[in-house]
């Protein structure tokens, strides 16, 4: 039996509407089961504004069950998943707040540096609380520390964690790309590359002011690592604070 809900026969007025294209400004019919519709006249594809894309938001089959998602609804998707990254990333260190700190100063400081470059948020902010964690199983006591910057161990970790929380794939290859060449030297890489090694390296900035091991030569090094304005301009707060 066919939902009366999706039968037209059940459909009332005001099912079938006319909406303004954000484009041109022209009508685009809608049904009210339509996910998104292309305006003939501009090509512009847009959203559905009167469907509740509430639930696809967080659903890991919203694709199979409504088809191709409008832009709108993926970047709800991603804003979601840093949430749920954070919180698988405090699952995985157990009872190591001074790792689940460190974690939480990176994307902090990624979020400013990558909303101030432009850099795709979703990627910067997924990989940040993802960047240090280097090896299977739940406790983080066991960790050998001299090894934790080791961008390639922490890939497969940062791998399991995406495909158990359903990263898109897309996403979910940009973050972990980015994780294995963390250690590249420079200012080569992508933006994201070089918001999250500058995110990581102030994270690491503020541990040491905060410990009083901080010494010139750190400092100098650290400021000249900066491969973005926003990370200067962060660095040169942390230093006058």
């Amino acid at each position: 039996m066919k939902c009366p809900g999706q039968d037209m026969q059940f459909w009332k007025p005001g099912d079938i509407y006319e909406v303004a294209c954000p484009g041109c400004g022209r009508t685009v019919e809608f049904f009210k089961d339509d996910t998104a519709r292309r305006c003939g006249h501009c090509g512009h594809r847009f959203a559905n504004p009167k469907m509740d894309f509430g639930c696809a938001a967080y659903c890991p089959y919203a694709e199979q069950c409504i088809g191709d998602l409008p832009p709108e609804v993926v970047a709800q998707q991603e804003g979601l998943l840093k949430d749920k990254v954070a919180v698988a990333v405090k699952q995985y260190y157990g009872r190591d707040f001074r790792r689940i700190g460190h974690a939480s100063r990176v994307a902090r400081y990624a979020e400013k540096i990558a909303k101030a470059e432009n850099a795709n948020l979703a990627v910067v902010l997924t990989a940040a609380y993802l960047l240090d964690v280097d090896r299977e199983g739940t406790g983080a006591e066991e960790v050998n520390h001299s090894d934790a910057n080791d961008g390639g161990k922490g890939v497969p970790v940062a791998r399991a964690i995406l495909d158990r929380l359903h990263a898109r794939g897309e996403l979910a290859d940009a973050v972990c790309d980015l994780i294995a060449h963390r250690n590249e030297n420079g200012n080569e890489g992508s933006l994201e590359l070089r918001v999250v090694r500058d995110a990581a390296m102030l994270a690491e900035l503020e541990e040491q002011k905060r410990d009083g091991a901080l010494n010139d030569d750190y400092l100098q090094n650290a400021m000249a690592a900066c491969s973005t304005d926003a990370c200067q301009k962060q660095a040169d707060g942390l230093m006058a604070g």
